[in-house]
């Protein structure tokens, strides 16, 4: 083979241009962790089909034929409030939300519903929507903001990179 050794080998090192490039702006934390399934009780919070749910039952069945005590449980995204059901061997692991609730104080709130909340730094966070679902939530809000008399704080629940506000009060209420 004459001159089989005299072309260039294509590939043979990465180009320049072949370097991954990461645009990743989270921290690297996981919305979940792992949790065996026979210890999650009622009003902990699980994830089902992929959303952050709270549990609002949980029964047990008997080990069987092949082996596994299995728990059913019934919960209710956190988000959306839709019921969902899971049955899943109670050895095994299913994934947890990190669930958070954060209390912000509330500025303003504009008529497409949008909300302006105070961060603690001093910077404002005007992405978050009022809760459509609850408009008896949305009213008391409003009614508060109107009212002027005092500071009004909201509190968000936040988990898997989704947010709702979950509840208003006065800063004078404890």
């Amino acid at each position: 083979f004459p001159g089989a050794w005299d072309q260039k080998q294509e590939g043979a090192m990465a180009d320049a241009d072949d370097t991954e490039q990461f645009e990743q702006t989270d921290s690297g934390a996981s919305g979940t962790y792992p949790m065996q399934a026979g210890l999650v009780r009622k009003n902990g919070y699980m994830v089902i089909k992929g959303r952050p749910c709270k549990v609002l039952d949980v029964s047990s069945s008997k080990t069987g034929k092949h082996g596994h005590a299995k728990c059913h449980f019934v919960a209710q995204d956190i988000f959306t409030g839709k019921k969902m059901e899971d049955l899943v061997p109670s050895s095994h692991n299913l994934s947890v939300p990190n669930v958070t609730r954060t209390d912000y104080q509330i500025i303003d709130c504009d008529e497409d519903g949008f909300c302006s909340l105070l961060l603690e730094d001093g910077t404002t966070k005007d992405d978050l929507k009022l809760p459509e679902k609850d408009t008896e939530l949305c009213d008391d809000i409003r009614a508060k903001l109107e009212e002027e008399k005092a500071d009004v704080i909201v509190s968000v629940l936040s988990s898997m990179g989704e947010e709702l506000i979950v509840a208003v009060k006065d800063a004078t209420d404890k």
